[in-house]
């Protein structure tokens, strides 16, 4: 439903009107706009557009997460606005995690003229292609009458590259002086549709991939992030069904069978000379983002199959660095031709692999029964609390890692920035997933993801089901688990301790506070935690830091 206004103010400025028509006409149906002077006249148009939903959010680097977190759940570009100078540059990290995660976020930044570049000009950077090694397409308007035309071409392959290649374009905007004055109607532009190369799957040598496929006795297919996908789901029933093929799948992936492997490190950790060997696949295929598991990254780099075929719209991800087929596509179309060419192999990689499986998930069960309150234990309550059809949002570092230990009910979905794999923003992204999406949003992360990002409380949007629950360890907890740190004397500058809680915070941006140190509190506050509430709520979990590591060690140990 359009905006209701006694009265309509659009800029004067032609050049913004024409943004803002594009806008209108390439369906950007949301503008975050962080405030400034030099924006000026796409501030009052975008906001007086009847057809344009407006959000204000003051922090630029929040306001291109909160975005991003909008896109990621509508899969459709959203736009975000700001000023002139640094204002442009906080937008940076979002804008390489949709460059990596392919996610369509429309950047628009108000410019000073040429003239006022580098002559000692208030607000002025070198605004042009500033995103170059990130982004997809860089427009790079002219505030003159004589360059209308190059303009609307320009805006126009800049909107429709975002939408069709799905990820980050600029459109930087130069404003002379005056910058308020108005008129009562929006001009209509035309713009071109430019002609965009369409993605060719004719290229594809199903029958000879499938000649290989068939003769194999060991493939793999391991899946990184991946969009709920009902499709795709389905595909993988067959290789499931399939003795030669074991599937693994992180909990980014969004897929979930009973014969898929979905704590990766839970099987791999610790596997011998001998062991590897036998896993290591003839085939390996690979579809969706970035992979989580340092340890199947690892695996497959020292014990790499003789073939890899990776499945991606855009580009081919050499992450094993044995890559023998890019097959450019989208995985669902792929798997829609491969299935019915392929057939089943009789083997006992499947059979050996799901059974030792199974006898990890009765240690793991074991185990978590007897350990005391950690973090391990903390992450273990939160799963299993989590209501059915609820979108999980998770922060990096180890709040990921430890969420890939538990095998989530199948109507959650799990989404995590790991185009960058990056701790900031990633609040910001939950708040936008959150007001975007009709599911109850329940985000979880660290401490110092948490606090990095606490601007991003900050907003007016946040819908009152939002849950945060911040597991606490006064620190960077990874830096306890990697192999490294513990070793030198720089230890309290990787881990940066700390003693800051979540309270105050909660008041000032009124939010519902709760808190709990043991495993008998976890599970009391946890209880009523998701229902219907007048607030967002966040359970702050303190962890004993000293501790962690060692539990989540002896874990490994004991599954063995």
């Amino acid at each position: 439903m359009g905006k209701l206004k006694e009265a309509s103010f659009f800029p004067k400025k032609e050049l913004a009107q024409q943004v803002i028509s594009a806008c209108h006409q390439f369906n950007i149906g949301t503008v975050v706009i962080s405030p400034g002077s030099r924006n000026a006249p796409l501030t009052i148009g975008f906001s007086n557009h009847p057809d344009i939903e407006t959000l204000s959010i003051v922090d630029e680097r929040c306001a291109a997460f909160f975005a991003l977190g909008i896109a990621q759940q509508t899969q459709k570009p959203v736009a975000v606005l700001c000023t002139s100078g640094s204002a442009l540059l906080n937008y940076y990290p979002a804008i390489a995690e949709a460059f990596y995660s392919n996610i369509p976020l429309v950047i628009i930044s108000a410019d000073r003229p040429k003239y006022l570049i580098d002559i000692g000009d208030g607000q002025t950077i070198r605004q042009e292609n500033v995103f170059e090694n990130h982004i997809l397409f860089s427009a790079n308007l002219i505030e003159n009458e004589k360059f209308k035309t190059r303009n609307a071409q320009l805006i126009g392959e800049a909107l429709q590259i975002s939408v069709s290649q799905q990820g980050p374009v600029h459109i930087n905007v130069p404003f002379d002086e005056p910058l308020y004055e108005t008129v009562g109607e929006l001009a209509h532009f035309n713009f071109p549709h430019i002609s965009l190369s369409s993605l060719d799957n004719s290229h594809i040598n199903y029958k000879s991939l499938a000649e290989i496929w068939n003769k194999a006795n060991k493939k793999m297919l391991l899946i990184g992030v991946n969009y709920p996908d009902a499709e795709l789901h389905k595909l993988m029933d067959l290789y499931s069904e399939d003795e030669s093929v074991i599937l693994l799948t992180e909990t980014t992936s969004n897929l979930h069978h009973e014969k898929a492997i979905n704590a990766i490190d839970q099987l791999i950790f610790s596997l011998d000379d001998d062991e590897f060997k036998e896993l290591q696949p003839d085939i390996l295929i690979t579809f969706g983002g970035m992979i989580v598991s340092k340890r199947i990254k690892k695996f497959l780099r020292t014990y790499q199959p003789k073939h890899h075929w990776n499945i991606d719209e855009k580009k081919a991800m050499n992450t094993f660095f044995c890559l023998t087929e890019f097959i450019q596509t989208k995985p669902v179309d792929f798997f829609s031709n491969f299935n019915n060419i392929i057939s089943k192999k009789e083997s006992d990689y499947q059979p050996k692999w799901l059974a030792i499986r199974n006898r990890r998930r009765v240690k793991h069960a074991e185990y978590l029964s007897q350990i005391k309150h950690s973090d391990l234990k903390v992450y273990e309550q939160i799963i299993e609390s989590i209501p059915e059809h609820c979108q999980v949002q998770s922060s990096n570092s180890a709040v990921i890692r430890y969420v890939q230990m538990f095998s989530v009910k199948d109507s959650i979905s799990i989404f995590c920035n790991r185009g960058t794999s990056g701790i900031d923003g990633s609040t910001s992204t939950a708040i936008g997933a959150a007001f975007a999406s009709k599911k109850q949003t329940v985000f979880i992360t660290g401490d110092l993801s948490f606090f990095y990002d606490s601007n991003a409380l900050w907003n007016k949007n946040i819908p009152a089901n939002f849950r945060i629950i911040l597991v606490n360890n006064s620190g960077g907890g990874i830096f306890k688990i990697i192999p490294g740190p513990g070793t030198t004397n720089a230890a309290n500058y990787f881990e940066t301790p700390h003693c800051l809680t979540a309270e105050h915070l909660c008041k000032m941006h009124e939010f519902e506070y709760q808190q709990a140190s043991s495993t008998i509190t976890v599970e009391k506050e946890l209880k009523g935690f998701f229902e219907t509430s007048e607030k967002p709520k966040i359970l702050e979990i303190f962890t004993p830091s000293l501790e962690n590591d060692t539990v989540l060690k002896d874990y490994f140990k004991y599954i063995k």
